[in-house]
């Protein structure tokens, strides 16, 4: 099924927009954690995790999910198609690796969340926030990210199995 013109172009424009401001969002939350992970004030610390699960329930997950979503309707109904092109199965597989890392990261995240929400605040406390899984979740998610963009623009060649079927199928068609 291909959709009409200016469908196609919504849902461009939509998977454009989510998965572009999943990405800044990475940035947003890098910077968080950098911060977390750096600073000298307590407060400052505290601060940037508990600032950092609302944003990751909020706005990280949202739009890892509209981006998926978003993905999956513009390969099914455009002539890209889902199956046809090793970039776009690479782009779905990153999508849907980083969301499920993301999903399953969020335990964390809430528990690093409820240690800077305690009072009183130890200095032990402040050990446990001073990990660096949030910097290495948010930098691997932004290199992913960074690659699924890069195929978006590049495009690489390569058809699947699947799609160079699909090919000599319709070559073949439109020789009759």
């Amino acid at each position: 099924m291909t959709m009409t013109p200016g469908l196609r172009k919504f849902a461009l424009t939509a998977h454009v927009a989510s998965s572009v401001g999943w990405l800044g969002a990475v940035v947003v939350f890098l910077t968080l954690a950098v911060v977390g992970l750096t600073s000298g004030d307590e407060d400052t610390v505290r601060g940037a995790y508990l600032v950092m699960e609302p944003a990751a329930w909020f706005v990280l997950v949202p739009l890892g999910l509209a981006s998926l979503l978003t993905g999956l309707i513009q390969s099914l109904g455009t002539t890209w198609g889902l199956f046809r092109h090793y970039w776009i199965l690479a782009k779905l597989t990153i999508n849907v690796f980083a969301t499920i890392v993301l999903l399953l990261y969020m335990q964390t995240l809430s528990y690093l969340a409820g240690v800077a929400a305690e009072r009183p605040f130890s200095s032990d406390d402040l050990g446990v926030l001073r990990s660096p899984s949030p910097l290495i979740h948010a930098g691997a998610a932004l290199l992913l990210l960074l690659v699924a963009t890069t195929l978006s623009v590049y495009k690489p060649r390569g058809l699947t199995p699947y799609g160079e079927r699909r090919r000599q199928v319709r070559r073949a068609l439109s020789q009759d």
